[in-house]
């Protein structure tokens, strides 16, 4: 049954891809079909695991025998256990809702079928990437989710913005490809095995400098896929794709990758401190950097992209904290994932009724014409802002109590994340749908229909107590996955930072609510506050890489390519020109004359007599 999870979503791919323009009246339908099942699967292997003692629950599945040499072999194996089996129910349930919300969403687009087909794809390529048990099986999935975010980012491909974001993504993650890719190279010359198994039973016996190697490695992927710094540029330029793809990447699949990558090898990360502390500094950075980003956006979905890769940040931060917080990144991560998905198909609620516009200073007052947008989209921002008892504040509340254990600075920063959160997020919310309108005569906002909306209903009301519902059971639940359970006795006790926390977020509500109850110019005002500034050109990411990495890259080339021409090939063009001198040379010296033939002869027998002669004397 294990295969089935992939399978399903895989041949409904492919079929729809095959089949033609013949399914175009029904496809849609087939496609939301797909990961129902899937989701129905993972739903009853979950039950299954449920019912089961701890050391029985993981379920290994080997297919067939992929590579077999004398020293080692690799199998197509997967592996259903306490960690990938809450991926599966995330990808495949929240995939499901997103999938019947595009059924409306993408309702007039001619590509639906083609649409829906990428979408199936997408959730097979996350599947293979979370069941693989071991890491080139991974791979494949991983290079998978990066095929089909090409397809669906670029999906309106006549738009050359998307399709230049498409590009982006695609030409960026390679970067992280490449680190992954050499630490499955590095694992597999030190453990003679890829299997998540092997690794983690000889991971103990690896030296500081390779566990350290490795884990560098291992990070340059997950930064690639999950959009952290400094591979964080191609995150908001993907907001180019619709809208339920934004929704699929931010919530359920591609960007979740990275942070799984880092907790399923934290056996690697255990044996070494200085590659654990670059995943908490990355992630730090990180949550601070989509922050700042969210302060300066207009664009709805940019603002959604912002606090993308902040929270994010939160999760590879907690990654890096070890054991203690692996179990709070993934709660993190699976919260985040209900009211992220609540959010981003809210605002593509929002542009539906607003005829595609996708900035805020066009809206205002849209609560009153939007109501169940309204109401579902404001469950997701007081979970993401961590307000009482929603499932952002159990989840995110744990990563800031256990950096401050870990590392006071740490905590300090992630505690100021968490202000500017609330801030711009509830910009958000007051530019949105509160104040004044601010639409063109010609717009008439409008809510969705029940295809769309029932999907917002049931993310928001998990937006509000998943977080509830999983406290303390998933740590436990966790525990084999994560190595250990996480301590219950920090420096400072919850209820202690619990309050420093939500004060730190009344205050970024405040100052949110304060600088935008009055009248938004419809027009971005102009500024030269070089904070703003660095904001809307999120921090100038574009730049640095032109600059650090494309132009020294394109500088690099162009000196190979002046080598390969000047000296390889010269040396090729040079032997190639001697050799057709010296047979012009003989060809012309057998010119069929014996006087020349005898002053050849002559000239000959001299030669070998001198060397004669010279060699006597010697």
């Amino acid at each position: 049954m294990v295969w089935l999870l992939i399978a399903v979503p895989l041949a409904s791919a492919a079929f729809l891809l095959l089949a033609g323009r013949a399914t175009d009246a029904w496809g849609h339908y087939l496609g939301t079909f797909a990961p129902i099942v899937s989701f129905v699967l993972g739903l009853l292997l979950f039950l299954q695991m449920l019912g089961a003692a701890e050391e029985s629950r993981p379920i290994n599945v080997q297919l067939y025998e992929w590579i077999a040499t004398g020293d080692w072999s690799i199998n197509i194996g997967l592996l259903v256990d306490p960690l990938s089996i809450l991926f599966v129910l995330l990808i495949t349930g929240v995939g499901s809702l997103i999938h019947v919300y595009s059924i409306g969403y993408m309702a007039h687009d001619e590509r639906r079928r083609r649409f829906f087909a990428y979408l199936n794809l997408f959730i097979a390529a996350m599947l293979t990437l979370v069941l693989a048990d071991n890491y080139l099986v991974l791979f494949l999935g991983w290079e998978g989710v990066g095929l089909a975010s090409y397809l669906l980012i670029s999906f309106w491909a006549h738009r050359p913005s998307a399709s230049a974001a498409g590009n982006k993504a695609f030409i960026v993650n390679r970067v992280g490809d490449l680190g992954l890719s050499m630490a499955i190279f590095s694992m597999l010359a030190m453990f003679g095995s890829v299997r998540f198994e092997d690794v983690n039973a000889g991971a103990a016996d690896l030296t500081p400098l390779w566990a350290t190697l490795i884990g560098f490695l291992l990070l340059v992927g997950a930064c690639g896929k999950s959009a952290q710094v400094p591979l964080q540029s191609w995150l908001l330029d993907a907001m180019e794709g619709p809208t339920p793809v934004s929704a699929l990447i931010h919530a359920a699949t591609m960007v979740t990758a990275g942070v799984y990558l880092v907790v399923r090898s934290n056996a690697i990360y255990a044996q070494t401190e200085v590659a654990t502390t670059a995943v908490a500094i990355v992630g730090t950075v990180t949550l601070l950097f989509g922050a700042w980003i969210g302060t300066s956006k207009d664009d709805i979905k940019k603002v959604l992209a912002g606090s993308t890769m902040s929270q994010i940040g939160y999760m590879m931060l907690a990654a890096g904290l070890g054991p203690v917080g692996a179990s709070f990144a993934i709660f993190h991560l699976l919260t985040h994932g209900f009211f992220k998905a609540n959010m981003f198909l809210g605002a593509g609620s929002v542009m539906h009724g607003m005829n595609d516009d996708v900035n805020m200073r066009h809206y205002g007052a849209l609560a009153k014409s939007m109501k169940i947008t309204f109401f579902t989209f404001a469950m997701g921002y007081l979970a993401i802002i961590g307000f009482p008892f929603t499932s952002g504040f159990y989840s995110k509340d744990h990563i800031i109590e256990a950096a401050f254990h870990e590392n006071t600075i740490i905590g300090v920063l992630a505690l100021i994340g968490a202000g500017v959160t609330a801030y711009y997020m509830t910009r958000l919310m007051m530019m949105t749908f509160f104040g004044e309108k601010r639409w063109a005569d010609d717009v008439h906002p409008h809510e969705s229909p029940l295809v769309m909306t029932v999907p917002l209903i049931v993310l928001a009301v998990l937006s509000i107590v998943a977080g509830l519902a999983m406290n303390g059971w998933i740590q436990d639940w966790l525990a084999s996955s994560t190595g250990q359970e996480p301590h219950n006795t920090p420096l400072i006790n919850f209820t202690t930072i619990g309050l420093i926390t939500l004060a730190v977020v009344a205050v970024g509500v405040a100052l949110g609510w304060f600088l935008h109850k009055g009248r938004i110019p419809r027009d971005e005002p102009a500024t030269r506050n070089p904070l703003v500034l660095a904001g809307r050109n999120d921090l100038y990411g574009d730049a640095f890489n032109e600059h650090a990495i494309i132009r020294p890259a394109k500088g690099l080339a162009a000196g190979l390519t002046a080598f390969d021409r000047g000296a390889v090939d010269g040396a090729a063009m040079g032997s190639a020109s001697m050799a057709l001198g010296l047979g012009e040379w003989l060809r012309r010296a057998q010119n069929g004359y014996v006087r020349s033939y005898g002053l050849t002869l002559a000239v000959g027998v001299l030669i070998l007599a001198a060397v004669v002669i010279v060699g006597q004397l010697g």
